[in-house]
């Protein structure tokens, strides 16, 4: 891919001073600092791309218009709530990543109230371009199986899904003394506020005492950052303080904190917190090992279900009804991909068949905070039989177990052929041109070859 000539190749700060229209979309012009700044946004997400960065901006800009252009002629409204809502959410984040209001500005070379303005105008664009695919989408007829056995007798084998391997499980969840826990993290929080009161430094006792690794380095230091990223009940006491007064413990789902804010900025703040999690003695985990090995037992002797046995002992309350049968918090599916089990979890139940029943293991709950990587929450700490109820081992999508998924596949590849269908129909009757420095594209549509000017 050749980088783009003339004043494109560049940097952004050249155009503060030269901008100049690049595409024509019907009566919708793009310039180049239309181009530059969603790059500069890209920069500040971390979004990276195989093919030219601005070439790739380009062809989404272009798609866009002419999405707009169809939803205007039909008439069709923005929503405004969630205009606002992904608004506030993009200034909140970076407003974070930037750590200031001044050098959010500086990066983007604008000040904040015109930044929100480009922006909200970007997302009354993006309501009315998906309320247009929404359309489209919406003259697709419903998959019968009629469809999906057509899409079966056409397709290469080699291009069915692959149905990875999927576990349908039942616990028995048992929790160690929270209150014991707590109050015992409580007394050393007190204790580490009394010497902070009495002349130690925060940032010290931070890095000696915090559970919070990437903020103990800094001396217990979060951060200027928006409020909204925190628990509300974290950022209701910072947003309390004065600067230099230390909190009451703050309890969250992460654990106990004391905090001291540092500054305060609208809704930003820098503070400095100490994380202490609630601590469970080994007597807690042989205590609850002990009673879980006995329910294994007595259940593999038969003398008692293990639906039974989780519906008297389990306290895990959403699968205690259930006769301890686990469901994904985000589907309400009783199947278990690997990725979606907790390592622990997956770890117990991997070399096991079906019926079999696990050791106890110690495990948490959904009670907490996302994984940053995952897609399970990491919540308080338990300890938990599993059974492993059925196994459907990873395969190539079939007819017969695998209607649903390959109903989806096939409402999938409908969707985009309408779609990719639309956009072809609608460039090649539009007027766009297209300014030569952008030939060397390697645009997704070659249709846009077409449409350079010849000037």
């Amino acid at each position: 891919m050749v980088v783009l000539a003339s004043c494109v190749v560049t940097s952004a700060q050249k155009y503060k001073y030269v901008d100049k229209s690049v595409a024509v979309v019907g009566n919708e012009v793009v310039l180049i600092s239309d181009i530059e700044s969603m790059v500069k946004e890209r920069g500040a997400q971390g979004l990276a791309s195989d093919r030219n960065v601005r070439c790739e901006v380009l062809e989404s800009i272009l798609e866009n218009k002419i999405f707009l252009m169809q939803a205007r002629i039909d008439s069709l409204s923005v929503n405004q709530d969630n205009v606002e809502s992904m608004l506030s959410q993009r200034v909140d984040q970076f407003l974070t990543y930037f750590g200031s209001q001044e050098k959010l500005e500086e990066y983007f070379g604008k000040p904040l109230y015109r930044l929100r303005l480009d922006w909200r105008e970007q997302y009354e664009d993006l309501s009315l371009t998906q309320e247009e695919q929404a359309n489209i989408i919406k003259t697709i007829p419903d998959m019968t199986p009629l469809d999906v056995k057509a899409y079966m007798d056409t397709v290469d084998t080699k291009n069915l899904p692959i149905v990875p391997i999927k576990y349908q499980l039942s616990q028995i969840c048992l929790y160690p003394d929270r209150e014991a826990a707590a109050l015992a993290v409580r007394e050393k929080l007190l204790d580490l506020r009394e010497r902070i009161i009495n002349g130690e430094k925060f940032s010290t006792l931070a890095r000696m005492y915090s559970e919070d690794p990437v903020s103990a380095r800094r001396g217990g230091e979060l951060g200027m950052a928006s409020k909204s990223i925190y628990w509300p009940v974290f950022s209701d006491a910072a947003m309390a303080l004065k600067p230099g007064v230390i909190s009451q413990i703050v309890e969250t789902p992460d654990g106990f904190h004391i905090i001291e804010v540092i500054e305060k900025n609208g809704d930003m703040f820098n503070a400095r917190h100490i994380l202490m999690k609630p601590q469970y003695t080994t007597a807690d985990r042989e205590k609850a090992f002990k009673t879980l090995d006995s329910l294994r037992t007595e259940i593999i002797n038969g003398a008692v279900t293990f639906q039974m046995a989780a519906n008297f002992y389990s306290q895990d309350a959403p699968t205690r009804t259930n006769g301890g049968q686990m469901s994904d918090p985000n589907t309400g599916s009783s199947y278990f991909e690997i990725d979606q089990l907790k390592p622990d979890d997956y770890k117990a139940i991997k070399d096991l068949k079906e019926g079999e029943i696990s050791e106890p293991v110690e495990s948490t709950d959904n009670d907490g905070r996302p994984d940053q990587v995952k897609d399970f929450v990491i919540g308080k700490t338990n300890y938990k039989i599993i059974k492993v109820d059925k196994i459907i081992p990873a395969h190539t999508a079939t007819f017969e177990n695998d209607f649903s998924q390959l109903q989806e596949e096939v409402r999938r590849e409908k969707q985009m052929a309408a779609i990719d269908s639309f956009l072809n129909k609608k460039i090649a009757e539009t007027r766009v041109i297209i300014d030569p420095m952008f030939a060397d594209c390697e645009f997704r549509r070659p249709v846009w070859a077409t449409k350079f000017s010849q000037e």
